[in-house]
């Protein structure tokens, strides 16, 4: 993975301890949902599969697929042979899971021009979006403002259920994505790589909102020096406000007293409707690549 992430330039470096993680996530047989090729002792392509247990905001199942090639190995027909074994076993899983359902198989595209985007195209598959990866230094930060009626505390394990609610309301209308259960929420904020020390909460604080998450910033860390910010929202209902902003500066602030990072970045939809792009640039970050999502549409039910 971490060839990979070097040589095709995506920058997607994981830990063998994050792998192992990842591996048994909930839903995730690693004996039936993984494939790799070997050259000797040494891995040289790999996949990966899984599907969610909701379906997306569109009512539609799906079947995630991951992996690669090691660079020298490439043009041998082995990036085809791990799809031919990985695509009817997505394609298998998001049935199981929907069987009433029409669905796709998404899998990452890279960069413009990558082997893989090229690869996944000659199987049917086609860019449905473009991801970019924003980051910052930590130098100049903006000030943390205050949005009246609203308190920025650190997440506890005891606003897990409450900051997962949230998450749901506020990505019920994004491309591509789907409700959360309690057990996959519980997973990813217990994960190794979870970051609640420079994470922010956004709580109300009197009226009708009181004590609600309004918006949330989580961050996580999987490379030396950098922080990440794994997933941030704003419920609906307090769009507009300022919120985010002010949570996410709160961690950026937090990120750089800790002195364990000198970078932070993100992924964004590049078409997000709630102008969260504008809402990064405004506070700093700045393009570094971008990557695309590739579907490919399930036969009918």
């Amino acid at each position: 993975m971490n060839h990979l992430a070097t040589v095709d330039g995506t920058e997607e470096f994981l830990s063998a301890e994050d792998l192992a993680e990842e591996l048994q996530a909930p839903g995730h047989d690693p004996e039936q949902d993984t494939w790799a090729a070997w050259d000797g002792n040494t891995m040289v392509g790999y996949a990966s599969v899984s599907a969610p247990r909701t379906p997306d905001r569109d009512g539609q199942s799906r079947g995630y697929i991951g992996g690669g090639v090691r660079l020298e190995h490439r043009g041998r027909g082995l990036g085809s042979a791990l799809l031919d074994r990985a695509e009817p076993r997505a394609e298998h899983l998001a049935l199981e899971r929907h069987p009433d359902l029409t669905g796709y198989l998404s899998a990452d595209g890279g960069l413009e021009g990558s082997s893989a985007r090229v690869l996944l195209a000659d199987r049917g598959y086609a860019v449905a979006r473009y991801y970019n990866y924003l980051t910052r230094g930590l130098d100049d930060l903006p000030a943390v403002g205050e949005v009246a009626g609203v308190e920025l505390v650190d997440p506890t394990d005891a606003d897990l259920e409450d900051t997962r609610l949230a998450h749901n309301a506020a990505f019920a209308d994004h491309w591509g994505s789907g409700p959360v259960d309690a057990e996959r929420w519980r997973d990813m904020w217990t994960s190794r790589s979870s970051r609640p020390a420079v994470s922010t909460l956004a709580r109300g604080r009197g009226g009708p909102l009181d004590g609600q998450v309004l918006a949330y910033v989580l961050l996580g860390q999987w490379v030396d020096r950098e922080a990440y910010v794994s997933i941030l929202g704003t419920i609906p209902s307090a769009r507009g406000r300022g919120i985010a902003a002010v949570a996410l500066a709160r961690s950026m602030r937090l990120v750089a007293e800790s002195g364990d990072y000198d970078l932070i970045g993100l992924d964004v939809d590049s078409e997000s409707l709630t102008g969260a792009t504008r809402l990064y640039e405004r506070l700093g970050f700045g393009l570094k690549l971008q990557t695309a999502a590739m579907r490919r549409p399930l036969p009918p039910v």
